[in-house]
């Protein structure tokens, strides 16, 4: 995946666009960066009302108890599945979706191995011209849907416990593709973690937030283009403010994945390009921030 990127049970997404919970499964939406210049009207009504009406949604569906999937995708599957979304109606997108979960395959494995990798085709495909603007928003829509509706069917089997590392993840205000960002928190969440992620943040928000409650590691996705002097002063902002001494700042998306080099211009501490590296980059670093804070280390 592209980009790397609490705490009661079953907390639903708040009015205000954040999410916040513990362990427990959560909705989750919103779309990759597909805009050339300026957002068309089409662009503006589905990223700012029509997806966050989806996860701010409840689920009519009850969480159903299975034994966890310890399998992966197939790539020759994953790449069979890249362009469903176009064509299969989020129902029916679902429904292959639960014969991957039925064979074993881990709720893992669907999001980072399956659901991202088509999220990141539908990208290519309207950046190549192979898909028109409406197209590739409806396919976009279809994968949200089907990760919302995964996570409410399959939700991780511990809730957590106190000591748990935190997690905030966000957009760069400004940039409104949340998906990466909302997909990456449930991965955390799922590996323990108490997790939050923001929807279209103001960057005065962002800052609110960090400033208000402890974060061991801030996640932020890049997906549009935002200057270097931007970022780095926004990651200097977010450390001034922040409740956690040597608070962990990781940062991905389309503009860093063109170039790297950018998470040290930009005082960031690391990427990853997917989530389960980001997942491990995060673990080892908020691990090293705590022997290094140790006196007695």
């Amino acid at each position: 995946m592209a980009t790397v990127f609490g705490a009661e049970s079953s907390k639903r997404p708040h009015r205000s666009g954040r999410t916040s919970r513990g362990t427990p499964a959560r909705a989750i939406g919103s779309g990759r960066d597909l805009g050339r210049g300026a957002p068309s009207p089409l662009n503006s009504l589905i990223q700012e009302q029509i997806i966050p009406r989806l996860l701010m949604a409840h689920s009519n569906g009850m969480a159903r108890g299975r034994v966890p999937g310890v399998l992966s995708v197939d790539p020759a599957d994953a790449a069979s599945f890249s362009a469903l979304p176009l064509d299969l109606e989020a129902d029916e997108l679902l429904d292959v979706v639960e014969g991957y979960i039925a064979r074993g395959v881990s709720v893992e494995s669907v999001f980072v191995d399956l659901l991202a990798p088509s999220a990141r085709r539908l990208g290519q495909f309207w950046e190549e011209d192979e898909c028109d603007f409406l197209d590739v928003t409806m396919g976009l829509w279809r994968i949200q849907e089907v990760m919302r509706q995964v996570a409410v069917r399959h939700p991780p089997l511990g809730t957590g416990g106190p000591g748990l590392r935190s997690a905030l993840f966000s957009p760069v205000p400004g940039d409104d593709h949340s998906l990466g960002a909302l997909m990456l928190e449930e991965i955390f969440a799922r590996n323990g973690w108490q997790t939050e992620a923001l929807i279209n943040p103001k960057r005065k928000e962002l800052l609110q937030i960090i400033a208000d409650r402890p974060f061991d590691v801030v996640g932020l996705t890049v997906s549009c283009d935002c200057p270097n002097g931007l970022l780095a002063d926004l990651i200097s902002a977010m450390r001034s403010v922040s409740r956690t001494p040597g608070v962990q700042v990781l940062i991905g998306g389309r503009m860093v994945n063109a170039n790297p080099a950018i998470v040290e211009e930009v005082g960031a501490d690391g990427t990853a390009t997917d989530a389960r590296g980001a997942l491990a980059l995060a673990e080892t670093l908020v691990s090293r921030s705590a022997f290094s804070s140790d006196p007695l280390a």
